[in-house]
């Protein structure tokens, strides 16, 4: 038990150390707060120390980073906090009073098991993508223009607020390209209607070309049409809505 609580110390002061040297980084240049200096920093912080303990120590190790984890980012909240000297209104109080204490905060909490979704989804975007660009001609994205942050910035966002938010910031930007992503996969590879009316319903709002694609009933002639239609000698093979297609129809 000893042993356990000697690792999680150990992981409490190596996740400090990490979160002062960003705050460090930060104040001498803003690269770190875009992609890829944001993607090295969000490793840094979650999963380079799992696979460290891991390697090093075995599963209990895992759970001892983890612990180590949360409770330094629970001592940077409340130094942050005291340190700013704000006292005025913020996000946790007004929501804790909205639907309690005790809901607001284990409902952030159940939110945290999605971090390793959005490493994995954002490990594809590094990887997977890069390679249908080059084979099939997606169309290629700066990605520093979604993967971000820029909360930080925000006057009176402090301590726990602060951290949330730039949590939230860092996944809308992952989910938006991920999205992105997909509709030019979705486009290219399978421009058919789906059978339930109601989930084309659902998701004309992610993927705009859904309407355009071929009707469920139809042939997969009518899909080789289309294919030809909208990508043969178009270049670079985005959804048909994408600022680079429409540059070009």
């Amino acid at each position: 038990m000893i042993s356990f609580l000697m690792q999680a110390g150990f992981f409490v002061i190596v996740e400090l150390a990490v979160i002062i040297s960003i705050i460090l980084i930060w104040k001498m240049t803003e690269k770190i707060a875009f992609a890829p200096g944001l993607d090295l920093a969000i490793s840094l912080l979650t999963w380079i120390p799992w696979v460290a303990a891991l390697t090093f120590i075995g599963w209990l190790g895992v759970l001892a980073c983890v612990i180590g984890q949360l409770v330094a980012m629970q001592i940077f909240c409340f130094i942050h906090w005291r340190w700013s000297g704000h006292r005025g209104p913020s996000i946790g109080a007004t929501l804790n009073r909205i639907v309690g204490p005790v809901s607001n905060n284990v409902a952030l909490l159940a939110t945290v098991p999605a971090l390793p979704a959005f490493l994995l989804i954002r490990f594809s975007q590094w990887t997977t993508y890069p390679m249908l660009v080059w084979l099939i001609k997606l169309p290629p994205y700066k990605q520093a223009e979604w993967v971000n942050v820029s909360r930080q910035k925000f006057s009176g966002l402090v301590g726990h607020d602060l951290v949330w938010c730039l949590y939230c910031d860092w996944m809308t930007g992952i989910y938006s390209l991920g999205g992105e992503m997909l509709r030019n996969l979705e486009s290219f590879w399978c421009p058919i209607r789906f059978y339930p009316g109601k989930k084309c319903e659902n998701c004309k709002l992610d993927f705009p070309d859904v309407e355009k694609w071929v009707d469920a009933k139809g042939s997969m002639k009518e899909v080789e049409d289309i294919l030809k239609e909208k990508y043969e000698g178009k270049g670079w093979n985005s959804w048909w809505s994408h600022p680079e297609r429409n540059k070009k129809d």
